[in-house]
């Protein structure tokens, strides 16, 4: 048996949820369900794949850069891509 909850909404995301809801010929609660339960599972993902960075760093398999390095890295590949597209 579900338990009633009850969620209040800014007025223009409970605009975007009755919009959906009519769109989609389902009711809010059902609406709310499927983003809620794809929530959680991105958030589930997501927790799993910081553990599993975590545990790599701990272990020494990959090795932490600094973030000025980091930086330039991208920057370097993001130049590169560019340069390519021209």
């Amino acid at each position: 048996m579900l338990k009633a909850m009850e969620v209040h909404f800014a007025p223009d995301v409970e605009k975007k949820l009755n919009d959906l809801a009519a769109q989609s010929g389902r009711g809010t609660d059902e609406v709310l369900q499927d983003a809620l339960a794809g929530y959680f599972d991105d958030l589930v993902e997501t927790r799993d794949m910081l553990n599993s960075r975590y545990d790599d760093l701990k272990s020494g398999t990959v090795k932490p850069i600094d973030g000025k390095e980091a930086f330039a890295r991208l920057k370097a590949k993001t130049e590169a891509q560019r340069n390519r597209s021209e």
